[in-house]
């Protein structure tokens, strides 16, 4: 059995450890709470900007760079994951699921990645066409424009025949899925069952198109940003959470082994200063 002090030594590194996970969980879950809210909010415009893309599509062949469907030779995979560790398998599952899709590709494969984590990892197994790591300091819009844009215009440059966006969908805080969503070309859904709609485009639907379609892109890549920031603290709240469970029944676990000790230690005492009065009247 480990002396005193060694026992008190670990409790108080427990104690400390426990101290740093419990920290890390509330304020985790206070930034949550706004990426959630953010994440929510913007759904339904998002929805509704692609409804709307998908109906002037369907109306009329309009063609544009981003829709160009061309012989794949190069796909290029957005992985989007954290700058910090200590979420669980949030970056392991991002980085599962590329190498998993890269597997199965029937072209040459390249990975850009959002987030220091990913860079790490999928650096040393892919062709990389680049990386961000400082979007998430500042989470705008603005900014989201920015990387979208670049995609866009080495797709538009036959860099690459296809992107696809690979991050974690928020659902709550203790679930993010994950999902590779198609980013380019666009190709709208076929929906043999949806009606036609009249509309009067001012100034025409070709025009509206030309302008909607970068706007979705990016709309749909600062989604996807969002949705991953919003994941990256779930899962990090409940992995605090759990190790702070865990640094807590480790710490009880210590401080009865402790006492157990130390009540050992005691009666052992107790015996010798026994024996030695009894050696003295003898």
């Amino acid at each position: 059995m480990a002396n005193l002090k060694e026992i008190r030594n670990r409790i108080s590194s427990v104690s400390s450890t426990m101290q740093i996970t419990s920290a890390m969980k509330m304020v985790s879950a206070a930034k949550l709470k706004k990426a959630q809210d953010a994440i929510t909010a913007m759904r339904p415009y998002a929805a509704k900007l692609t409804e709307l893309l998908q109906n002037l599509s369907g109306a009329q062949d309009n063609e544009s760079p981003y829709t160009t469907v061309r012989p794949v030779k190069r796909i290029l995979y957005v992985a989007i994951t954290s700058n910090r560790g200590l979420c669980g398998g949030f970056n392991a599952n991002i980085v599962k699921e590329v190498k998993a899709h890269a597997a199965t590709a029937k072209a040459a494969t390249a990975v850009f990645t959002v987030g220091k984590k990913g860079n790490d990892i999928l650096s040393k197994d892919f062709d990389m066409e680049g990386h961000e790591t400082a979007i998430f300091d500042d989470l705008t819009y603005a900014n989201a424009t920015g990387l979208a844009q670049q995609l866009m215009d080495g797709f538009v440059n036959e860099a690459y025949d296809e992107v696809h966006l690979v991050y974690n969908r928020f659902k709550n805080a203790a679930t993010q899925l994950v999902t590779v969503e198609p980013f380019l070309p666009l190709v709208p859904e076929a929906n043999e069952a949806q009606t036609e709609t009249d509309y009067i485009y001012e100034p025409g639907k070709e025009a509206i198109f030309n302008t909607l379609l970068p706007k979705a892109l990016k709309m749909q890549l600062f989604k996807a940003l969002r949705d991953s920031f919003a994941s990256e603290h779930g899962a990090r709240m409940t992995a605090m959470h759990k190790a702070t469970d865990n640094a807590t029944e480790l710490r009880d676990q210590l401080k009865l082994t402790y006492n157990k000790a130390r009540q050992a230690a005691i009666t052992n005492e107790i015996l010798e200063i026994v024996g030695g009065a009894e050696a003295l009247n003898g």
